[in-house]
């Protein structure tokens, strides 16, 4: 028997690129709403900067002074780049920092137990048309260049409030009333925001599986606001700007003043990154910018994405620590590690996957020493300074009140300040060496999206014979520590101090160096 069969499935689609910034500002109200809509059927990536300018005049003279030399009201072009403190948006840096004294700027978008604010979708479907959605007292720079406070340039619907739009709400814009199609719309909701808007540098320390989500990312370098993420099709990002509020000392100022501020908004493709690299004029980009980038591009940080596979022996500069997640298996120049953390400005903090089983306490230190010793010249020339000699601290077994599964997490380390100080760090006055993480460390490491996620994980992969020894005391005097227990006695990555590290060593345990590593 023969038998032929055939099906055909088939489309036609055009790609059709679109977004629209809206800017939604009430000068009475000092509300002001900063956001991107993607109108379009194919993904966007986005950026907005926004500058501003300021003046004033004492009561009797007539020139205007700005409050940043250089600037000029009617070109927009010197206004200042509004640019954050690298670990505070809410303080401005360089000739940015003249408007802390004169003007509060709200970012993001939070209101306790309220969904996300609702908008009215552009009318304007036109993507070579480079009009905002400016509502309110916005005025859209194509239309209006006016920098005199009153001349109206809006285009888009409602009065530029704090939530003007709400569920159920519709505008027809037949006429048109606004530039775009003669269409009803109905209001559309703007994605939740999963977390505050941060600096670049407050998103490297984020842990990798965090890194691309639904927030604005600001270089606070260049200006920059980046959404964290693909907007797809329909999608509108989260505010990120909610209010610019003028302060006590602008309202005092004994005459009249000019304040203004500039929003400026980009577009692109998720495969033309390079245009949001290219060089911008006297600003550097943040180093973190390309991994940022590439992480939205690709959708989120793999930890095998660009990286060798855990087996794969490589030197360390085919590796790219910054991509890495928690967690991830690697072998580097002979030895094979556990990633455990990015602990920001390039430093990385790593852990042999395995220990020197049976070495005890009183071998650690010698063990950790010649190990190093025998690194690879490049792995040592990458290895940072951490302090000569551990503030541990002491705590006992039976002190620890355990959160959650038993002895997994520490609930009462607070207690015991010392202890839970103790976290490795970098330290330049120190020296280049391997350490026994601390207590602290490993609790702080363990959890959801960090580098121990369980029991089996925490512990090494050398069957029965996986514990390790901390560093963190359990006594006073003598010679026992904390440890992560071995599965020989059904103890597999749970922490314990009783009894642990004294005497000959154990076969069951042993030293498990860590580094710090900085690329």
């Amino acid at each position: 028997q023969a038998f032929n069969q055939r099906a055909i499935n088939d489309r036609i689609r055009e790609n059709i690129p679109g977004g629209r910034v809206h800017d939604y500002y009430n000068r009475d109200t000092e509300n002001k709403d900063v956001f991107v809509e993607n109108y379009g059927n194919v993904p966007l990536m986005a950026r907005i900067r926004l500058s501003e300018f300021m003046e004033k005049r004492s009561t009797g003279d007539t020139d205007f002074t700005p409050i940043v030399n250089g600037t000029i009201r009617d070109q927009v072009d010197t206004w200042t780049v509004m640019r954050p403190s690298e670990t505070n948006l809410n303080t401005r840096v360089g000739d940015s920092a003249a408007f802390n004294t004169y003007s509060n700027l709200t970012f993001g978008w939070s209101r306790s137990g309220q969904d996300a604010p609702w908008f009215m979708p552009t009318f304007n479907r036109d993507n070579q048309d480079l009009m905002t959605a400016a509502a309110g007292h916005a005025r859209d720079w194509v239309t209006s260049t006016a920098t005199d406070g009153v001349t109206d340039g809006a285009t888009h619907p409602g009065d530029g409030t704090d939530a003007y739009w709400s569920s159920g709400d519709s505008f027809d814009n037949s006429g048109p009333v606004w530039p775009g199609e003669e269409v009803t719309h109905d209001a559309a909701q703007n994605l939740q925001q999963e977390r505050a808007p941060m600096t670049i540098s407050q998103w490297a320390a984020l842990p990798n599986n965090l890194k691309v989500g639904n927030f604005w990312v600001i270089d606070h370098q260049t200006g920059w606001a980046y959404w964290a993420n693909q907007l797809q099709a329909g999608e509108t990002t989260s505010y990120l700007l909610d209010a610019a509020q003028m302060t006590a000392a602008a309202n005092n100022i004994p005459g009249e003043y000019y304040y203004g501020i500039h929003v400026d908004g980009q577009l692109i493709s998720p495969d033309r990154i390079n245009d949001f690299l290219a060089a911008d004029g006297s600003f550097t980009h943040h180093d973190d910018l390309s991994d940022f980038l590439t992480a939205v591009q690709n959708g989120s940080i793999d930890n095998n994405w660009g990286n060798p596979g855990p087996e794969e022996n490589v030197q360390p500069d085919q590796i790219n620590f910054s991509i890495m997640a928690p967690g991830t298996i690697f072998t580097m120049a002979g030895e094979q590690y556990r990633y455990l953390e990015n602990m920001s400005s390039g430093n990385h903090l790593i852990i042999r996957n395995d220990s020197f089983l049976g070495e005890g306490v009183f071998q650690q230190d010698n063990r950790l020493n010649t190990w190093y010793a025998a690194l690879d010249p490049a792995v040592q020339a990458m290895t940072q300074p951490v302090a000569d000699s551990f503030d541990t601290g002491v705590v006992a077994d039976a002190d620890i009140v355990w959160e959650g599964q038993n002895r997994w997490l520490t609930a009462n380390l607070h207690a015991f300040p010392e202890v839970e100080a103790d976290t490795t760090q970098v330290d330049p006055s120190g020296t280049p060496r391997a350490f026994a993480l601390s207590l602290a460390d490993v609790v702080r490491l363990s959890g959801p999206g960090r580098a121990f996620t369980d029991f089996s994980n925490r512990a090494t992969d050398q069957g029965e014979n996986d514990g390790w020894l901390l560093r963190t005391p359990s006594v006073v005097s003598g010679h026992r520590v904390w440890l992560v227990g071995s599965s020989l006695h059904n103890l597999q990555g749970q922490l314990s101090g009783a009894g642990y590290g004294t005497g000959p060593a154990a076969p069951n345990r042993g030293v498990r160096p860590a580094i710090i590593v900085h690329q």
